[in-house]
């Protein structure tokens, strides 16, 4: 049982988190959501799209002007109190690395603390035990935050996946975060190449037979670009069957652009499975 903020979900119920960035240099959107209200009314048009969860972040993760953690504070704090004011029920997610900018969001009314970049501050982990809230646990290659991967190479990239955030996952506990709210993420294209992220995606079921609830943020990344040679805005088809995919193999949790088309792909593969019945059912009844 995965259990967020006031919401709990069975293993096989999908679950999706909607990306509103408070940056002006994000690689998706540009900076339509910088300013407060349209930020808004992202949040409320992912919510009446299907999001459970949506996700906060104050930084671009790709290099870029320098946001100190004060600037990333600024972006992301009064912007989750609002959301926690007008949408008392959704789950609030916060994309940092850093435990300041942590302890300051949870304050705010943070549920979940999604660390990108693998742990490269320790004490985000002690926050997220001190406020009792949840904490994704993701692979980065060792990566320093808002860098490139060059020439990487992994011995077997789903072996160190597993190491590295099953590690994350089991020290996040040890220090008191609840372990029905720790996720653990492969993190495509972080510290990874496309074919890196083409393998984790192909051996996800290894996460998913960890017992730890999988989030996977595909959204628009560079590896389906490259797979497919397509420019950002031309990249939602491979996202979506990536996601099927990805859904198939079990993941639980999907961050996304797209939430209304990422709604349907989920639903679609639940109903192959055998977890969710078809929303009409009359053909042939009749």
């Amino acid at each position: 049982m995965l259990r967020l903020g006031k919401r709990e979900f069975d293993p096989h119920e999908p679950v999706i988190m909607a990306i509103v960035n408070r940056t002006p240099d994000s690689f998706y959107d540009q900076g339509a959501t910088f300013h407060d209200e349209p930020a808004l009314a992202r949040v409320q048009q992912a919510v009446s799209e299907g999001a459970a969860i949506i996700d906060i972040g104050g930084v671009k993760a790709g290099p870029g002007e320098e946001v100190t953690a004060e600037e990333e504070a600024r972006r992301t704090v009064g912007f989750v109190a609002e959301v926690r004011r007008r949408f008392p029920d959704v789950i609030i997610s916060v994309d940092t690395w850093r435990h300041e900018v942590g302890e300051a969001v949870c304050e705010a009314g943070a549920d979940l603390l999604n660390d990108a970049w693998g742990g490269v501050d320790p004490r985000l982990a002690e926050v997220a035990a001190r406020y009792g809230v949840g904490l994704v646990c993701t692979h980065a290659g060792e990566s320093e935050p808002r860098t490139r991967p060059h020439r990487i190479a992994y011995d077997d990239v789903m072996a160190d996946i597993l190491r590295v955030t099953v590690g994350l996952a089991e020290r996040a506990v040890s220090l008191g975060v609840p372990r029905e709210s720790v996720l653990i993420d492969p993190g495509h294209d972080f510290g990874k190449n496309t074919r890196h992220s083409l393998e984790a995606t192909r051996r996800l079921g290894e996460m998913v037979a960890t017992g730890w609830p999988v989030l996977v943020s595909l959204s628009n990344k560079d590896f389906v670009g490259e797979t497919l040679d397509k420019p950002v805005k031309e990249r939602v088809v491979g996202t979506l069957a990536t996601t099927a995919v990805s859904a198939w193999l079990g993941a639980q949790v999907y961050r996304v652009h797209e939430v209304a088309e990422t709604r349907q792909v989920l639903d679609m593969v639940a109903s192959i499975a055998g977890h969710r019945p078809p929303a009409v059912a009359r053909r042939g009844l009749a």
